[in-house]
């Protein structure tokens, strides 16, 4: 059984229809890559999931329990994080406080889950007294997903991780996800199609708010024709 099902989502933002019957699973401890042209629907996708951009119609469903008429913040308590692709940070506040107001968990200490998040993002180690505007953008990236991580989540919806980031901090966030999906389910939506393919279990293609095509990151990745076409990649 997936952990998350999402059946035939229609979302609009004004009055525009931007999802237009999104249908899609993921399964446990795995990464679900969405991937399509800019304006295809995929950061829609994450909202509509975390109850930013509610859907107008469709199900989605977390370990079998709805979760569509949901507050974004009750989503968030079932276990559901979500990393924007904007560095939605406080800028004034540390590195650590910057973490410490994402901790709700009561059965851990916020000790505990920080070690644990550090021992991920190591990067971090050295900057927890450091004012948050001071990090290099790779570090202020690694920064949202460390909040994200913070708590003992069972999903996490993850926007565009490596935009601007350099090819050796984009190995470095590769091998993260990879490090992380053992732990944790990962919905990813990634623009650098070397990183998702080496992230991503199975893929979703959308094109004008709908799924045209999803099969295995392998089988997508070897099909040329169909990358050029809606993704203009070439490999």
């Amino acid at each position: 059984m997936a952990l998350l099902e999402v059946k035939d989502i229609h979302t609009y933002i004004g009055p525009f229809y931007i999802l237009q019957g999104v249908t899609f699973e993921a399964e446990k401890s795995r990464a679900t890559v969405l991937l399509g042209r800019n304006g295809a629907g995929k950061t829609t996708t994450l909202r509509s999931i975390m109850g930013m951009t509610p859907p107008k119609s469709g199900k989605i469903l977390l370990r079998g329990e709805e979760l569509t008429k949901l507050p974004t913040y009750k989503i968030a308590r079932t276990g559901v994080a979500y990393v924007p692709s904007r560095r939605r940070i406080f800028g004034y506040l540390t590195v650590e406080e910057n973490i410490k107001l994402a901790f709700r968990n009561r059965e851990f200490s916020f000790e505990d889950r920080l070690n644990l998040v550090l021992d991920t993002f190591s990067d971090l180690k050295g900057t927890l007294k450091t004012k948050a505007r001071n990090l290099s953008g790779g570090q202020q990236k690694m920064l949202l997903i460390a909040r994200a991580m913070i708590n003992k989540n069972d999903l996490l919806l993850v926007d565009e991780p490596t935009e601007g980031l350099s090819p050796i901090l984009v190995k470095k966030f590769t091998e993260t996800f990879v490090k992380l999906k053992k732990e944790v389910t990962i919905i990813l939506v990634e623009q650098n199609f070397k990183l998702a393919r080496e992230v991503g279990d199975m893929c979703y293609i959308l094109d004008m708010g709908r799924i045209v095509h999803h099969g295995s990151m392998e089988e997508v990745a070897e099909n040329k024709e169909l990358l050029k076409r809606h993704l203009g990649v070439s490999i």
